[in-house]
């Protein structure tokens, strides 16, 4: 019979990874790395519960770290079949495995030299070359057609609205002639937002594994345009920066496009605002290529005579590390938004140990921000926040906007599995802290009356 094991995202946020076994054969859906506390980053060092190469497939929902960043770890562990998805995703993984082996082998000369490394010497995850060779790997699928893998395995994938080329998957196993339809969520992104089109809804499945990120709360409905106006002004007022750790791809181009809208209708002033991230850089340059997986809204205001929507005024495209260290000589008020989003590594660190003990300045925290990472801590107060081995005073101002999620709030999750017309066999919560998993399994039970259950890291389920 298929059975399924949750090897990642299951009773945490990140390292979504699910292996499905049919008829001898095994298919990975996702391959990605786990954030935040040092004890969840640890098992990004362990060997998997199974050999690499005893997996035939990689299947991916979507390009984000926590979905794909394991797969050069996959790769040289011995890993040899092909890795599916559609185009979108292809071309981000393209800048976002060699960018984040990029990070890992900075992070780690950075550790060598100032000696906190608890590796001798200082070692990366993986590195660039590592990640290109996982790249050779990808084989590109239709973006919503039937793909057949194997007499095993097809897939049928949906827009999940959540990133760029990001999806949910109708996966159908077929063993001993018996078939079995299971329901990927990916990321379920939000309703009704700049950029991308609406989340589509599943109709049917045997067995449903949904994220639960935000599963026990809502975002707020404040303005998102009113509440960046506000704090980019009195931050202006005060002499200050606003710094933005911000994910390279969706939340980056976002912001820039509610920043050109504030710009335009003069509700803010004209910064200097610097985009201190080449990947986000070249993530926007996709959106631009994709536009089929525009809204309406936005694709009207793109054929708006030569208004770009995410080109705004005074922008700074800093590609170089030289120009990054430029953006610290800025004493100005100024807009800096770099990566990375969960203020675990890259460039965003830098900003802050120079930004967060100037009190005229602020942060601005604009997603998720799992256990034990950066974001975290100073969304709860935290005095100090530790990087690069140094203790670095928390004077800044700290606000969050969580509006600017491409994570589904609790209704929005409800709304997505109301398409079904029939109930699951299971459903599977995954992809959420103890809090969101434990409240959109009481939600969905209240609502639906189906059996839903929270799986165990490593735990293995018949699918019968």
């Amino acid at each position: 019979m298929p059975k399924i094991t949750f090897l990642g995202a299951a009773g945490t946020v990140t390292g979504s990874k699910y292996l499905v076994e049919a008829a001898d054969k095994k298919l990975l859906v996702d391959c990605g790395l786990f954030e935040g506390t040092r004890e969840l980053r640890q098992r990004n060092w362990e060997r998997l519960p199974i050999p690499p190469s005893s997996i035939d497939w990689v299947l991916l929902t979507h390009a984000h770290i926590d979905h794909t960043g394991y797969l050069p770890r996959l790769v040289r562990d011995g890993f040899r079949g092909s890795i599916f998805c559609n185009a979108a995703t292809k071309d981000l993984c393209e800048l976002l495995l060699p960018d984040s082996a990029h990070l890992q082998e900075e992070d780690a000369r950075y550790a060598a030299k100032k000696g906190y490394s608890r590796h001798k010497p200082a070692l990366p995850l993986y590195t660039v070359e590592e990640a290109q060779n996982a790249l050779r790997q990808f084989r590109i699928i239709p973006r919503a057609d039937v793909c057949r893998i194997s007499p095993e395995f097809s897939v049928r994938p949906h827009g999940a609205g959540h990133i760029l080329g990001a999806t949910w998957l109708e996966l159908t196993i077929t063993e001993n002639g018996k078939q079995t339809l299971v329901v990927f969520s990916g990321d379920v992104g939000r309703y009704d937002q700049p950029i991308l089109k609406d989340p589509e809804s599943p109709t049917r499945a045997d067995y449903v594994l949904c994220e639960s990120t935000y599963g026990d709360r809502e975002h707020p409905t404040t303005d998102v345009a009113e509440q960046l106006a506000d704090v980019i002004n009195r931050t202006a007022k005060r002499g200050g920066a606003v710094v933005i750790p911000a994910f390279a791809v969706d939340r980056t181009q976002t912001l820039l496009y509610y920043l050109r809208l504030l710009e335009d209708q003069q509700r803010i002033p004209r910064l200097p605002m610097f985009v201190d991230s080449p990947m986000a850089i070249s993530v926007t340059s996709l959106y631009e290529k994709y536009r089929s997986e525009h809204d309406l809204k936005f694709s009207d205001e793109e054929l708006k005579g030569d208004h770009d929507p995410l080109n705004v005024h005074e922008v700074h495209m800093t590609r170089t590390v030289e120009d990054s260290k430029k953006i610290n000589d800025v004493v100005s008020p100024c807009i800096i938004i770099s990566a990375s989003g969960m203020i675990t590594g890259g460039r965003i660190l830098h900003h802050l140990a120079r930004r967060l003990p100037d009190s005229r300045s602020s942060v601005l925290i604009v997603g998720y921000q799992a256990e034990g990472c950066g974001g975290r801590a100073l969304l709860d107060g935290a005095k100090y926040l530790r990087i690069h081995g140094e203790e670095v005073p928390v004077r800044a101002e700290i606000v969050e906007i969580s509006q600017l999620s491409a994570h589904a709030g609790k209704s929005e999750l409800l709304r997505w599995l109301s398409g079904f017309q029939a109930p699951p066999r299971q459903l599977f919560l995954v992809h959420g802290e103890p809090s969101g998993l434990n409240g959109l399994r009481d939600a969905a039970t209240q609502k639906f009356h189906w059996p839903a259950m929270i799986p165990e890291y490593k735990q293995t389920v018949d699918l019968t």
